[in-house]
Formats: structure tokens, C-alpha cells, sequence
């Protein structure tokens, strides 16, 4: 037998994913599990699973999994991360859970640097109830609630929830990736990694924002729906580091 070169990760279950063709939350999915894998935290490991299109994601991640109430995953994770502080904590949201009905949650978790790990997957849309128009939903882009295009003077901009989540104090570390194209995927994963190890060694706050695709809302084809994040979404919503412990360790 030939070297085993990639495989399912343990942190996954055996259960095929239920998503969209050309969605990339089997990707997301795969970076978290093989971080907390690699890792060795699998088994003390709690995830809360959101109101929204990884609302079942309890049946794909190989780990303990709490179902939280539309936006509320941050109030989740904080009460099981003070009841079990040995346990490794993470959400993982949608931007019409966490940036919408959410919003109060996310923004007093970081500021009371609460120790978890919030994975954030911002497609610009509300995927799994129709496709309505989302407060990241871009500028001029069509929605089932905005078919003539989001409109400025009506909705206001787009919010940008790292640059925002980065000026609360309580935040340690606050990234935005994307997983568009291969070299993406792999910085992806670095940056879930480090979110992760700021909670191991008990720093506070995490998030990671992931700029995410919906080719069936955005009504596109996988590979033209990908182009699209990289043309559009980018270019509004930059990657890269906004708050980093580094940055609060010399602060100190």
C-alpha cells in the first residue's frame, strides 16, 4: 500500500455533508476539525452549532455539540466555557446569526473576553431561509429583499464585524480569511489554528471571519461564485489580521 496522503479527519463524522453544491462550508468545516485534531483537544472539545444553513452541523463535527438559539452561540459558549473551563469552547456562525440577531451577543462576549473561539462565516446573504438581504450583504448586490440591489440611502453600508470586533479591549485575536483558492485554504487554516491556541492558553476572545460563497443564492455557478468573493467581497471586506495577542502582550 502507497502512502496515505489525505484523509477524512477524525475530527469530522462519517455523515456527508448536506450543503449547496460549491458552498464552502465543507471546507470550513475541515479546517476547524483538523485543527482541533492536530491540536490532541478533540476530545474535551464543545461546539455550538447556529440557526441558519450549519444548523446540523452538529451531525458533521466529531465532538460534543450544543444547539443555541438564533444568534445566541456566543451566550452558549460563554455559560458552558464558565461551567467547564478545562473544555475547549467554539461557535461557528453565519452573518445572519452572529451579525444580525446576534449582534449584542458577539460584541459583550468580546468585550468581557470571554475564553472561546468564534468561527465566522460571512457569504453576504441570508443562505438558508430564501436568500434576503443580510447587514454584510454588499452594495448594489440583488437579494430576494433587495432585487434591485442593496441600496445605501435605505440600508446604510455593509457592517464590517472585524474591524469592529477589533476596537473592543476584551478582544485578543481577530482575522478574516478566505478559502477561494488553495493558498487561501492553507492561510485559512493557520489562522484557525492560532484562534484556537489563544483559547488553550486561557488570552480571551477569538474570532475568525471566513468570507464564504452562496452560488445558489447569488444565483452563479461554484467556480463563477468564487470569482465573485475574490472581485467583490474582498476588495470591501480585506483579509488579514485586526487584533492580535501580540499586540496586547506589548501593550501590557
Amino acid at each position: 500500500m502507497g502512502n496515505v496522503v489525505f484523509k477524512r479527519s477524525n475530527g469530522l463524522s462519517k455523515k456527508e455533508f448536506s450543503y449547496c453544491p460549491g458552498c464552502t462550508h465543507g471546507i470550513i468545516h475541515r479546517l476547524v476539525a483538523e485543527v482541533i485534531e492536530e491540536l490532541g483537544v478533540l476530545d474535551k472539545t464543545i461546539g455550538i452549532s447556529p440557526v441558519g444553513c450549519s444548523v446540523m452541523n452538529y451531525e458533521f463535527f466529531n465532538c460534543d455539540m450544543q444547539q443555541a438559539a438564533h444568534g445566541r452561540a456566543p451566550a452558549v459558549a460563554t455559560g458552558i466555557k464558565r461551567v467547564r473551563p478545562d473544555n475547549i469552547v467554539f461557535s461557528y456562525q453565519g452573518d445572519g446569526d452572529l451579525a444580525s440577531i446576534g449582534t449584542a451577543e458577539i460584541v459583550h462576549a468580546a468585550h468581557r473576553s470571554e475564553n472561546i473561539t468564534v468561527i465566522f462565516v460571512n457569504n453576504a446573504i441570508y443562505g438558508m431561509t430564501g436568500g434576503q438581504m443580510a447587514p454584510t450583504t454588499l452594495i448594489g448586490q440583488k437579494t430576494t429583499t433587495s432585487p434591485y440591489g442593496r441600496d445605501e440611502k435605505h440600508a446604510g453600508k455593509p457592517i464590517k464585524m472585524s474591524e469592529m470586533l477589533a476596537t473592543i479591549p476584551g478582544a485578543t485575536y481577530i482575522e478574516r480569511v478566505s478559502v477561494h483558492d488553495p493558498l487561501h485554504v492553507r492561510k485559512a487554516k493557520k489562522a484557525v489554528k492560532k484562534a484556537f491556541q489563544t483559547q488553550i492558553e486561557g488570552k480571551g476572545f477569538s474570532l475568525v471571519e471566513f468570507i464564504s460563497s452562496c452560488p445558489v443564492n447569488w444565483g452563479k455557478t461554484p467556480q463563477d461564485a468564487l470569482n465573485w468573493v475574490k472581485d467583490n467581497m474582498i476588495p470591501y471586506y480585506p483579509l488579514g489580521n485586526f487584533r492580535s495577542p501580540e499586540e496586547d502582550d506589548k501593550n501590557d
